[in-house]
């Protein structure tokens, strides 16, 4: 029932945009030649709308693809056909919106550390500080480092048509933040199972963006449960606290271990935040290391203060940049 709801509210929002497409871009305009006459903002208004035009247009074209997919699979019937279809399409997806945010804002990309992704198996752990960084595991560690991902994702993700289908042809888990927790849980850890030399999993352990607010929220819940860790998360300036349970039950299985940390990005963290055109010019930093999976401690609260570590690690290397 979802899809049947989201696919035409895709493919029309795409065409309602597109016919609209010269008023928009005529108001755009000059919204964004008062903001650069007046000198307080960047243009941002047109850059918006094309960035927005494009990820319908993509959508479409995915969704197309998708589709092309399931008939060649024989209707559906050789699944390992469509989840191959699927990878490839997962990453020219990608590279398609990154590569639009990078040109529509001229963004300049430096990258660190690329050559510690690879080999798999390996979990890796990603700071979230945006709407657009969920792109950057494909276009970086799928795309330059050859490691096919399983995602840990959130379930609101799947309002995205192309996410929903793409996303359950594979291997991924999106996560019901108000489900049976326990449960959930286990269907994260299970993802590590089975890792080949080219695959790994990729987790957010913040949950969501990183806010102020949100760290408040945070600390406070921490606070009722472990007293420790809560005084630990006051420290943090630049993030939120890792949520141990997903990620925590990821490092039982001795994978070696990929912190990405990335900064440049926060301008898009809110549609408020992209609309002050911050983001124009800016520069994007990201930075991989490896951990070796055999020195992660064995008890679950050895690896709770290790994730901890790694994630003061994160926000000194962030405060420092």
């Amino acid at each position: 029932m979802r899809r049947l709801r989201t696919v035409p509210t895709h493919l029309l929002l795409f065409t309602l945009v597109t016919v609209l497409a010269p008023g928009w871009l005529l108001v755009g305009g000059i919204i964004d030649l008062v903001r650069v006459i007046t000198g307080r903002r960047h243009a941002i208004a047109v850059r918006l709308f094309v960035f927005g035009w494009w990820y319908l247009l993509i959508g479409v074209l995915g969704l197309a693809a998708l589709a092309g997919h399931w008939l060649a699979a024989g209707f559906g019937r050789n699944h390992e056909e469509m989840r191959e279809g699927s990878y490839r399409l997962q990453l020219w997806w990608a590279k398609q919106l990154f590569g639009a945010v990078v040109r529509i804002c001229r963004l300049t990309v430096t990258v660190e550390g690329l050559d510690q992704v690879a080999p798999g198996p390996v979990i890796v752990m990603m700071r979230h500080a945006s709407l657009i960084d969920t792109l950057l595991p494909n276009v970086f560690v799928t795309g330059r480092a050859g490691i096919r991902l399983r995602y840990v994702l959130k379930k609101e993700l799947l309002a995205d048509p192309l996410l929903d289908i793409a996303g359950n042809r594979l291997i991924n888990h999106f996560v019901d933040r108000n489900g049976d927790s326990v449960a959930e849980v286990k269907a994260v850890a299970a993802l590590a199972e089975g890792l080949g030399a080219g695959e790994g999993v990729l987790i957010y352990p913040e949950g969501t963006r990183f806010t102020a607010a949100r760290r408040d929220r945070v600390i406070a819940g921490l606070g009722e449960r472990d007293t420790g860790l809560a005084e630990r998360a006051r420290r943090l300036r630049r993030v939120l606290p890792p949520r141990p349970g997903g990620s925590a039950g990821l490092l039982e299985f001795g994978h070696d271990v990929v912190i990405a940390a990335h900064t440049g990005l926060e301008p898009l963290a809110t549609i408020p935040d992209a609309w002050s055109g911050r983001i124009v010019g800016s520069q994007l930093r990201i930075r991989f290391q490896r951990f070796d999976g055999k020195a992660i401690p064995q008890t679950r609260r050895g690896r709770v203060d290790w994730l901890f570590d790694r994630w003061d690690e994160v926000d000194d290397w962030l405060v420092g940049t």
